[in-house]
């Protein structure tokens, strides 16, 4: 089967989604299918690439470390065409989401769509941002969905936000695979060496893994654990990642002395990321804006529970009081306290929350998740694609369905404006 992969976020940008398509794609291919990726050229991006189409790109958009990519090429119509894909798979909504969604009407391709995340938490990267723009957010998202033959949710959660919010289009849960393989053996003593915190149970090592931004809710996580810290006086912090937020975070710290017990290491990759991993001895997570949370599942593989605040896609893989605490209360006061109430575990305790988790991480194989979507693509390439069909497949008809799917677009985003602005008024008479 010919797989085009859509996205914008690609190594060696850091982050769920990237990481996410990435494996993806290693899946398939290494199940004997044929995959083309198309990507924004990122900084630090490899020399050369196999089957992977960079588009020119806007670095750092608005301060932060996406790219936003220009409109597509006709050299990029021309390559998707001589590839002639049986499926397309677009993982972001927008930008070459648009363009999938016409690559798609002109080849007569089914297009499948992964929602990846709650893209209303990230409208704070838009000098506009405001209630209105995140009412907008959420019904471009949905008729997007709606545009498309096929979604994939990563979690039972999101597909029922999915279904609140009238997505009309079927949808399969089919959460990302994680590597249990790789990410079950490490050596955390040298991660803690190397950071200088004592060895076994000389200290309590609180983690976090991902990118820093703000719609991590890093802020909450880094007061939540200052807390912590001023409470147990022989715990550490370790974290692997970089971002807008390591400036924030860090002032958080200084300012209650404790920067000598926190460990920033930076973007930590291959087997140094499941070293980390391995150093720890709790996984703290306070985003709300996944629909799964990766970093959750390569934390269980690693044995290490999680305290996590209760949210979309992180309630599917944290079970309260068995891999870890899934919080509704969302005060540091009470993160602190249930980061004290695991330290204080017994090694039995402890034990049983680590096999727990354990088990957890084993139900997320990443190539049982590439199994599952290769057979959902067989199903769809089965089925009538979204755009209409005309008698031939010569050049006026590939036109007459791209003029189809751009009013779609159009339509799309008109759409997603004026029931946002309803909404905004519809509150403001209540």
């Amino acid at each position: 089967m010919k797989i085009a992969m859509f996205t914008n976020t690609y190594v060696p940008h850091v982050g769920g989604v990237a990481g996410s398509v990435q494996q993806l794609t290693e899946d398939c291919r290494a199940l004997g299918h044929q995959v083309l990726v198309v990507a924004p050229e990122f900084p630090g991006m490899p020399e050369r690439e196999d089957d992977v189409i960079r588009m020119p790109a806007i670095q750092n958009f608005n301060g932060s470390d996406f790219s936003v990519s220009f409109p597509a090429p006709i050299q990029l119509r021309e390559r998707l065409q001589e590839f002639d894909p049986d499926i397309i798979h677009t993982h972001h909504p927008y930008l070459l989401g648009d363009t999938a969604l016409r690559i798609s009407a002109g080849l007569n391709t089914p297009i499948v769509f992964t929602f990846h995340t709650m893209y209303e938490k990230y409208t704070h990267y838009v000098p506009a941002d405001s209630p209105l723009l995140k009412r907008f957010v959420i019904q471009l998202s949905t008729r997007y969905v709606n545009l498309c033959n096929h979604v994939i949710a990563p979690s039972e959660s999101v597909k029922g936000v999915l279904s609140e919010r009238n997505a009309t289009t079927p949808i399969s849960v089919i959460p990302t695979g994680v590597r249990y393989d790789r990410f079950s053996n490490g050596d955390g003593s040298a991660i803690r060496r190397e950071a200088g915190i004592p060895p076994g149970r000389d200290a309590f090592v609180v983690g976090h893994v991902g990118r820093l931004a703000p719609e991590k809710n890093l802020d909450f996580l880094a007061r939540g654990i200052a807390e912590f810290l001023d409470r147990t006086p022989d715990a550490h912090f370790l974290v692997a990642g970089e971002g807008p937020s390591l400036e924030t975070m860090k002032l958080v710290f200084r300012e209650r002395g404790q920067a000598d017990r926190v460990h920033f290491l930076g973007v930590c990759k291959d087997q140094r990321l499941v070293n980390v991993y391995h150093a720890m001895d709790i996984f703290a997570f306070t985003s709300q804006s996944e629909t799964q949370g990766m970093v959750l599942a390569e934390a269980m593989a690693a044995g290490v529970p999680v305290v996590a605040l209760d949210g979309p896609g992180v309630r599917d893989i944290v079970t309260h009081r068995a891999n870890g605490l899934l919080l509704t209360e969302s005060d540091t006061e009470s993160f602190a306290a249930s980061l004290e109430e695991v330290a204080g575990f017994s090694p039995e305790q402890y034990g049983k929350w680590q096999q727990a988790a354990d088990r957890t991480a084993r139900e997320y194989s990443a190539r049982n998740s590439a199994r599952k979507a290769l057979k959902l693509y067989q199903q769809v390439k089965t089925q009538e694609p979204v755009s209409p069909k005309y008698d031939g497949d010569d050049t006026w008809n590939q036109l007459l369905r791209s003029v189809r799917r751009e009013w779609d677009i159009w339509e799309n985003r008109l759409s997603a404006g004026v029931d946002s602005i309803s909404e905004s008024e519809d509150d403001s008479q209540q």
